[in-house]
């Protein structure tokens, strides 16, 4: 029996049904909550290949990949996204773009379709063109506005991403409201998750109580109207909580992220934890790193917790796909630090 047949099953059958690939790590934007590097230009020399990711994909699917994310970055600013998109879809993956959708004009996204592309997944930070723009660091609130008229004119099913935070919180009901007469079908409000450049901007960016709980009734409001014609989903902060939810589930368990560099994470987070040895898909191959490599490994278990988390009655459920070795459990435990206030050190979906 593997190590993913007795800690975790969600239930993909040890395989990582939702693969993401990190394409590239360059990007129009700067926005302050970003988890990238800085260094793209480094990272640029040694993106992977078209070729490279061609066999990330065929050795993906060979694992029982079934979805699949391109991301970055900016995924838009690889030349080779047309081909790669109908590669993936010639081998039986449900394709889906994360975008900022800077660079989506209405040739490239036609050509997207001839490719195959099944859905889009679109950030949008604010309905204010000067917020927007403010937060991202660059001239692009009319360029997200188009882009997400051009989605929907094209018939493409579409997640309208928005990372929440204190400068933009108040700005659902606006969005929501455009969102509905776009006929978006998903919306996710993304509380933003406090780890790399998001915890160094902390005190710039963290809502307060009253914010978020002000959010919430708003977007209860919009459910009992809505109903089911949209689908509104709120992350949750941490922050504010007793108790934090547990990390997305299905880190090495059902996840698989491939950075533009090659390096196989279990969590998109990863390389942030001190302590991890990474392998790169261009010298171990996927199957093995996934099944047999220690890093996933350790992100299935639970033996790394210390005391008094290790003998805690409840650990199954607290830490269960929450585990991120390298770190104190109780950093993300109030039971034995009543006192504290919960700082997020798990990756939401953003």
């Amino acid at each position: 029996m593997t190590q993913i047949e007795k800690s975790l099953s969600l239930d993909g059958q040890g395989k990582p049904l939702w693969l993401v690939l990190e394409l590239t790590y360059r990007c129009p934007l700067k926005c302050s909550w970003c988890s990238n590097p800085l260094d793209f230009e480094d990272y640029g020399k040694r993106e992977l290949s078209t070729e490279e990711w061609k066999k990330v994909l065929r050795d993906g699917r060979e694992l029982g990949a079934l979805q699949l994310g391109f991301t970055g970055g900016e995924p838009l600013l690889r030349d080779d996204l047309e081909e790669l998109v109908a590669y993936a879809d010639g081998i039986g993956f449900y394709t889906n773009l994360i975008t900022s959708g800077i660079g989506l004009t209405e040739e490239r996204l036609l050509a997207l379709k001839a490719a195959g592309l099944k859905h889009i997944q679109l950030s949008v930070q604010a309905m204010k063109s000067e917020m927007t723009d403010a937060l991202v660091g660059a001239r692009a609130h009319a360029l997200k506005m188009e882009a997400a008229e051009l989605i929907k004119k094209h018939n493409f099913p579409m997640v309208l991403n928005v990372p929440l935070f204190r400068q933009n919180i108040g700005e659902i009901d606006s969005l929501l409201s455009w969102a509905t007469k776009l006929g978006i079908e998903y919306i996710e409000f993304a509380n933003i998750q406090y780890y790399n450049w998001a915890l160094m901007n902390r005190e710039e960016l963290m809502p307060s109580l009253a914010q978020v709980r002000e959010a919430e009734r708003v977007v209860n409001e919009w459910r009992g109207r809505l109903g089911n014609s949209m689908t509104i989903y709120f992350v949750i902060p941490d922050y504010y909580e007793g108790r934090p939810k547990a990390c997305m589930n299905g880190w090495g368990a059902i996840h698989l992220t491939i950075a533009p560099d090659g390096v196989a994470m279990p969590c998109q987070e990863a390389r942030v934890i001190p302590g991890l040895e990474f392998e790169t898909v261009r010298d171990k191959s996927l199957s093995w790193i996934w099944h047999d490599s220690p890093l996933f490994r350790k992100y299935r278990g639970l033996d790394w917790l210390p005391e008094p988390c290790n003998s805690c009655s409840e650990k199954g459920t607290r830490f269960r796909r929450l585990s991120l070795p390298g770190f104190p459990a109780d950093r993300r435990c109030q039971q034995h630090r009543p006192g504290l206030q919960q700082v997020a050190v798990a990756s939401s979906d953003y």
